[in-house]
């Protein structure tokens, strides 16, 4: 297959493009600085500078063309205020399915976040309220397309543990940690189990490896 992922520089997205690079897929990272490219190289992707939150749907349709499948797995990232939340978050994911449906890619996978359908419980803080509420409305504006073969993946809270290669993977888990590098296993895996399209999936550490834990998503 060949994948394009947004936010191809991320921690998960790195971890994707390795494991999809080595069993044999094309892959390419779409990055906004040019600095980033050395270690999307270095992954075994393709980099390809362009800033989603200035590209136009044309533009970034063309970086599209001929692929099998799409990832969103950009953010505005730690640091960043409220507002980022909203063109990052928001608004890029938003564009990114734009040039999808425009280039003809159906398969559309997200990586969100829990509690995205929620408003946000009092005393949130508020850029990370921003930060739910964005990924809600993007999130949302997915699934909304018939134009998309959609699965949004909302992992619980991250950590930098090795891969387990074990995982609860339901509508809902509850709270819970899980690795980036079992996040990433499930996103491969999701990619070649087209029946988890049109899921909106949560996804923490547990007891079921991760092939098994998908197959039983896409027969729930």
């Amino acid at each position: 297959m060949r994948i394009v992922i947004a936010g191809g520089h991320g921690q998960i997205a790195l971890r994707l493009e390795r494991l999809l690079h080595a069993r044999g897929d094309e892959v390419a990272g779409i990055v906004r600085r040019p600095e980033q490219a050395g270690d999307l190289l270095a992954a075994g992707a393709e980099p390809v500078v362009c800033d989603l939150e200035s590209a136009t749907v044309g533009e970034v349709a063309r970086h599209l063309e001929g692929a099998d499948a799409a990832v969103f797995a950009a953010g505005a990232g730690p640091g960043s205020g409220a507002e980022r939340k909203e063109t990052v978050d928001r608004g890029a994911a938003t564009l990114f399915a734009d040039a999808a449906e425009a280039a003809g890619v159906r398969r559309f996978l997200v990586i969100s976040a829990m509690g995205a359908d929620r408003e946000p419980p009092a005393g949130t803080d508020p850029v990370f309220a921003a930060y739910l509420r964005a990924k809600g409305a993007a999130d949302a504006d997915v699934r909304a397309r018939a134009g998309l073969d959609w699965t949004i993946l909302r992992p619980g809270r991250l950590t930098n543990e090795p891969g387990t290669e074990r995982v609860r993977l339901e509508e809902s888990t509850g709270r819970g940690d899980v690795t980036r590098d079992d996040v990433a296993a499930v996103l491969v895996a999701l990619l070649d189990e087209p029946k988890t399209a049109g899921r909106t999936l949560e996804l923490i550490g547990g007891d079921v490896p991760v092939a098994d834990a998908v197959r039983d998503a896409a027969s729930s």
